[in-house]
């Protein structure tokens, strides 16, 4: 038995206001929440628009598709339950409608990622009924 076998990985919790996020990445799609009275996108789910503090958000699809805006591809563990996954490879990818997302890339060698990659989403189902959303290079 390894560490990471023997811990837990840590898994979000979702709450009322982000339980629509998870939901849609169950159902294999990207909501983001789009404020009705100032027209900005909000990331990560938020009662309120970070813009004009209006209570007025909507869920809305997008296709997922952004580009990396950051990288690094940590050779350790960045705590002892992810010992199985070096290297690492997180990520901040920047969608086209221009949030920011924490995430972690796959399908790709760690040597081919570079700023301002393209990447798609992939729906990463766990065994807990949560979804995670991580990102693979296309193109």
């Amino acid at each position: 038995m390894t560490v990471a076998d023997a811990l837990a990985k840590p898994r979000p919790q979702p709450t009322p206001v982000s339980q629509p996020f998870w939901d849609a990445l169950r159902a294999e799609r990207v909501d983001l929440q789009r404020c009705d009275d100032c027209g900005r996108w909000v990331h990560y789910p938020r009662s309120r628009c970070p813009a004009c503090l209006s209570d007025r958000l909507t869920w809305t699809t997008v296709d997922g598709l952004g580009t990396v805006y950051t990288f690094t591809v940590a050779e350790q563990a960045t705590a002892p339950p992810f010992a199985d996954e070096v290297p690492q490879l997180l990520a901040v990818v920047e969608l086209t409608e221009g949030v920011r997302m924490s995430t972690t890339l796959v399908d790709v060698d760690p040597a081919d990622i570079s700023v301002g990659m393209p990447v798609a989403p992939v729906f990463d189902h766990g065994d807990d009924g949560l979804t995670l959303l991580r990102f693979r290079a296309v193109g």
